[in-house]
């Protein structure tokens, strides 16, 4: 059983010492699953079980035990060695999109300046001036000093614009998490993914936080925040949705004399040391999408070279249809061939960030309606009201916290089992005696 990345950064953030409830809790995993995962984690990394007489076993992690799987693991070793590389290759894929900008609007300017130059130089000054007030042979000579930028257009190129982009990076309040120009590009047409792909993730962890501070007993109104799809009538009165956590947490049921239900977690009892509440936000919070992770000078800059390439390629269109144009090989009959993909490129460039845009506002909305839902019944709880009051009180009847320390273990395989046997022979005489004393009386 390959192990869980999830469980061992649960064992590093929990110092190394942990129970199955310790994990469940830290990282918001399913207990049958966290049960044999940490047991499998526990066996690969050669971890020490502590056994308290109450039978509760803690795991006792080395602290170099991610050492001791990547040369265990060879899969872990490729893995590590896939990220690294997929990283780069990502990299090149997002700075890619702005090469080929680049490299659109050079082609289509530079063959723009080949056919304009070309029928300069094949007519005299009469002529061309009509070609220049009449569009004449050239196919959309008359539009070109409109539309020509010059060297300005590739700014990004200039030597200084490392100094000018450290320069903004120092006064910028995200500092070294700028993106370059090329990356920008990339944001503004496809954006920088899902703010909320770790949400599930979130959700349990905030759950079990949630059980965890209520000393393992709670009820459904302390849950509800960090939920969706409650249900309607019947399903939500008899809180059918607390079904998942019950078997993700391996909970239990309990109904007062009143009929109230709460729900009681033993495997979240139960812990490797005293630990305080967690703070834990009062709902489940979705964070809004964003059209772009760039600055809004790269958005511009993104834009509006789009802008310029779709003109250029739209001009260039017209000046292809021209009798020059059509006399003319060599990067202008290259660019002449692939003029199609240059145009969709530049249409594409611009439609995918409008239909994005547009699409993040209707999902926004959504996100909006699902947080303003779990905010009501976070504020509902805080202002809970008799019924609610006298339920929260019956499930605090079951709230208890079992924490194993040292002097609770019954054995560990840290030493022989002789060594603890001499080392706690005063506990064991103790035990023997109290035994006698029962059986006696």
């Amino acid at each position: 059983m390959a192990p869980d990345p999830t469980i061992m950064q649960a064992v590093e953030q929990l110092g190394y010492r942990v129970t199955v409830g310790d994990v469940v809790a830290q990282a918001g995993l399913n207990v049958n699953l966290a049960q044999p995962g940490l047991l499998a984690l526990a066996a690969d990394s050669g971890a020490h079980l502590q056994v308290a007489e109450t039978g509760d076993i803690v795991y006792l992690f080395p602290k170099n035990f991610r050492g001791i799987l990547r040369n265990k693991f060879l899969r872990l070793r490729l893995k590590e060695w896939w990220q690294k590389i997929w990283g780069i290759l990502f990299y090149l894929i997002r700075i890619s999109f702005g090469i080929i900008l680049i490299a659109s609007i050079a082609l289509i300017f530079v063959t723009i300046a080949i056919i304009l130059f070309t029928a300069t130089s094949s007519g005299d000054g009469s002529s061309n001036s009509r070609s220049s007030r009449h569009g004449g042979d050239g196919g959309g000579m008359a539009f070109m000093p409109y539309f020509w930028f010059g060297p300005d257009l590739f700014w990004f190129f200039d030597p200084n614009y490392d100094q000018y982009s450290r320069r903004r990076q120092v006064s910028s309040p995200e500092g070294n998490n700028k993106m370059n120009f090329l990356q920008a590009v990339f944001s503004f047409i496809f954006g920088d993914g899902n703010p909320n792909a770790n949400l599930e993730e979130q959700r349990w962890q905030d759950i079990a936080k949630v059980i965890r501070n209520n000393q393992g007993a709670v009820t459904a109104e302390q849950i509800a925040p960090y939920l969706d799809n409650l249900g309607e009538g019947y399903s939500r009165e008899y809180e059918d949705y607390m079904l998942p956590v019950l078997s993700r947490f391996n909970g239990l049921p309990q109904v007062s004399p009143e009929g109230d239900i709460v729900y009681h977690f033993p495997e979240l009892q139960t812990t490797a040391r005293q630990r305080n509440s967690q703070p834990v936000a009062a709902y489940l919070r979705e964070q809004p999408w964003r059209f772009s992770e760039a600055d809004s000078g790269q958005i511009m800059t993104s834009a509006g070279l789009g802008i310029v390439n779709i003109v250029g390629a739209l001009v260039l269109g017209s000046m292809l249809k021209g009798k020059v144009a059509a006399q003319l090989g060599g990067l202008v009959a290259f660019v002449k061939s692939i003029y199609w993909l240059l145009l969709g490129y530049g249409s594409a460039f611009l439609t995918i960030p409008l239909v994005r845009y547009f699409w993040i506002q209707w999902k926004n909305s959504q996100i909006e309606a699902r947080n303003q839902k779990r905010q009501e019944r976070a504020v509902f709880l805080n202002q809970a009201n008799t019924a609610l009051q006298k339920k929260l009180a019956y499930a605090h009847q079951f709230a208890a916290q079992n924490v194993i320390s040292n002097d609770d273990l019954a054995y560990t395989t840290e030493t022989d089992l002789l060594e603890q046997e001499i080392a706690n022979s005063a506990k064991i005489n103790e035990e023997w005696q109290r035994r006698l004393n029962q059986n006696g009386s």
